[in-house]
C-alpha cells in the first residue's frame, strides 16, 4: 500500500478513536461539569502547543499575524464553538439524541468534500455511503424510542443546537484543510500547536463568563488536588490523547487524503464511541448495536478499498487540496 495513503488512513482512524473519547467524559469527572473538564483539557493542550512551538526549529517565520488569527478562528469554530453547541444540545435534546445528530457530520462532510474536490465519481461512493447510513440508523435508532425521548427537555432548542454543531464541525474540517493546503511549507505539528494554543486562550477568556453563569463547578467544589484530582488526571490524559493527538492526527489525514475519504474514516468515531460506552456501562452490546457497528466498519473498509484502487493502484497522485 502506498505510504502516503497508509499514513493518512492510520491518522484518520487514530483521530476518530481520539475524538470518540469525548463520549465517556460525563462518566469520569464526578460532580464537576463538562465545562470544568473542557477548561482543564484546553489549557493543558495549549501548554503542550506552546512547548511544540518553542521547541520547533525555525518556527518564528510561521508565527505571522495572519497565521495566528486564522488558527484562533479555527479553534473557535472547531473546538470552543463546537463544544458549546454540543453541550447545549446534550442538555436540551438529551445525551442520546444529540450524538445521533452528530453522526450526520461525516455524511455531510463526505458529500460536500467530494462535490468540491471531485476526488471520486459518485457511483463508486453510493455503496459505502449506504452502508454508513444504515449503520448510523442501527446504532442511533434507540435514541428515538420512548425511553430515549424521556431525557429530552426541549427539542425546539436541542435540535437546532445539534444542527449548529454539525455545521461548525463541517465548516472547521473544510476550512482547516484549505488552510493547510495554503501553507504547504508549514509543518503539521506547528499548525496543530497554533490551534491548540488558540483553543486554550479562548477557553480562558470564556471562563469569567461561564463562571458568572454557574457553568463551572471548580469555584464551588474547589481547585485543590484532594477535591479535583480526578478531574485533573482525566483532563490531562484526554488533553494529551484526544485533543493533542486528535488534532495532530486529523491534520496529517487532511494533508494525505481527500475530504471524502477522511470523512468516511471519521465515521469510525461512532463505532469507537459505542464500544467505549459499553465499557463504561459494563454491559454487552445488543444485537442491533452489534449489527450497526459491523455495518459501519464494512462501509469504512469498502471506502478505503475503493479509494486505494481508484487513486493509488492506478498510479494516480492523491492530493488533499482544492
Amino acid at each position: 500500500m502506498n505510504r502516503v495513503f497508509y499514513v493518512g488512513v492510520s491518522a484518520a482512524l487514530f483521530a476518530a478513536f481520539a475524538f470518540s473519547l469525548n463520549f465517556v467524559v460525563p462518566f469520569i469527572i464526578g460532580d464537576y461539569s463538562t465545562f470544568d473538564f473542557a477548561l482543564v483539557r484546553h489549557v493543558v493542550s495549549a501548554l503542550v502547543g506552546l512547548y511544540i512551538l518553542f521547541s520547533e526549529k525555525r518556527v518564528m517565520r510561521h508565527l505571522t499575524l495572519r497565521n495566528c488569527l486564522q488558527a484562533i478562528w479555527l479553534a473557535f469554530v472547531g473546538y470552543v464553538g463546537y463544544f458549546l453547541t454540543v453541550t447545549g444540545a446534550a442538555i436540551f435534546a438529551g445525551p442520546v439524541i444529540a450524538p445521533a445528530f452528530l453522526g450526520l457530520v461525516p455524511i455531510v462532510l463526505m458529500v460536500i468534500g467530494n462535490q468540491r474536490q471531485g476526488s471520486m465519481p459518485w457511483r463508486f461512493l453510493m455503496m459505502p455511503l449506504a452502508l454508513v447510513l444504515v449503520g448510523l440508523v442501527l446504532v442511533n435508532g434507540p435514541a428515538f424510542t420512548t425511553e430515549g425521548l424521556n431525557s429530552v427537555q426541549s427539542l425546539w432548542i436541542g435540535v437546532p443546537l445539534s444542527l449548529a454543531a454539525v455545521g461548525l464541525w463541517v465548516w472547521f474540517a473544510l476550512a482547516n484543510q484549505a488552510a493547510l493546503a495554503a501553507r504547504p511549507e508549514m509543518p503539521s505539528g506547528v499548525w496543530s500547536a497554533l490551534i491548540l494554543v488558540g483553543g486554550g486562550v479562548l477557553m480562558l477568556a470564556f471562563y469569567p463568563v461561564g463562571a458568572a453563569m454557574d457553568l463551572f463547578q471548580l469555584p464551588t467544589l474547589g481547585f485543590g488536588w484532594s477535591a479535583a484530582g480526578s478531574l485533573y488526571v482525566w483532563g490531562v490524559s484526554l488533553a494529551m490523547l484526544a485533543t493533542v493527538g486528535g488534532v495532530w492526527a486529523w491534520n496529517v489525514a487532511s494533508r494525505s487524503l481527500p475530504v471524502a475519504l477522511a470523512a468516511q474514516l471519521i465515521i469510525s468515531e461512532t463505532a469507537f464511541g459505542v464500544i467505549g460506552g459499553l465499557v463504561v456501562h459494563a454491559r454487552w452490546a445488543t444485537p442491533i448495536e452489534v449489527a450497526g457497528v459491523v455495518v459501519l466498519i464494512a462501509g469504512v473498509i469498502l471506502s478505503v478499498r475503493i479509494f486505494y484502487d481508484r487513486q493509488f493502484a492506478s498510479g494516480k497522485t492523491l492530493l488533499a487540496q482544492e
